[in-house]
């Protein structure tokens, strides 16, 4: 995300603009992308990035909305966090309006098309290179639906969210049912992927408790 954060999703506000930086099957690809390291820039010499922390692990969906007469069909990105539990604290999520669940409503851009001065985005080599068949969705529109959600499978992908609600149910009807039992390490997909040996590090308490070390 460029701004680092998500929107808050109950706060109207302007569109959050992200990209989709790596599209693999091979955890190791994530892991090896999410260390810390050195690196150096001309203008404050050599600096230092931190691993990276994981803040929420949950379930989400991508759905088609069908507008009401006279509007645009959208679609949206709903999720709800198992991990952190309810009953842990919520300080690094707040701090990125990561929500226990959000809707928001989101957009694809088209490589194809310019947006305007200062509209921002990738660098032409950068952005996505869509099949024909995809390509050929997006038509001559800026902003499209992720319709099919198969746009965001493809690295510079480049897209739009736009704050909708923080009680999915309220707004669309419906509720993402999380897995039945204890909120126990043991039960992380994100942290049996990962392989983290000790539960108790930097990058992981976070995750399980609700607070930043």
């Amino acid at each position: 995300m460029g701004r680092k954060s998500l929107p808050d999703p109950n706060e109207k506000s302007r569109p959050y603009w992200g990209f989709v930086e790596m599209v693999t099957t091979n955890a190791d690809h994530v892991k090896n992308a999410l260390k810390g390291g050195e690196y150096e820039t001309k203008s404050r010499g050599k600096r230092h990035t931190s691993d990276a922390r994981a803040l929420g692990e949950g379930i989400y969906r991508i759905l088609r909305h069908k507008a009401e007469s006279g509007k645009r069909s959208h679609t949206h990105l709903i999720y709800k966090l198992e991990f952190p539990g309810e009953d842990e604290k919520n300080e690094p999520q707040e701090a990125i309006n990561i929500e226990r669940e959000g809707s928001f409503i989101i957009q694809i851009k088209n490589p194809e098309e310019k947006v305007g001065a200062g509209g921002g985005g990738l660098q032409k080599k950068r952005k996505a290179m869509f099949p024909a068949h995809l390509q050929g969705q997006l038509g001559h529109v800026r902003f499209a639906p992720a319709d099919p959600p198969d746009f965001l499978n493809y690295e510079g992908c480049e897209f739009l969210l736009i704050s909708a609600s923080d009680h999915i149910e309220d707004e669309l009807g419906l509720e993402l049912l999380t897995e039945e039992g204890e909120h126990d390490a043991s039960c992380s997909d994100l942290l049996d992927t990962f392989k983290f040996e000790d539960t108790a590090t930097p990058s992981t308490v976070p995750l399980l408790k609700g607070i930043w070390t």
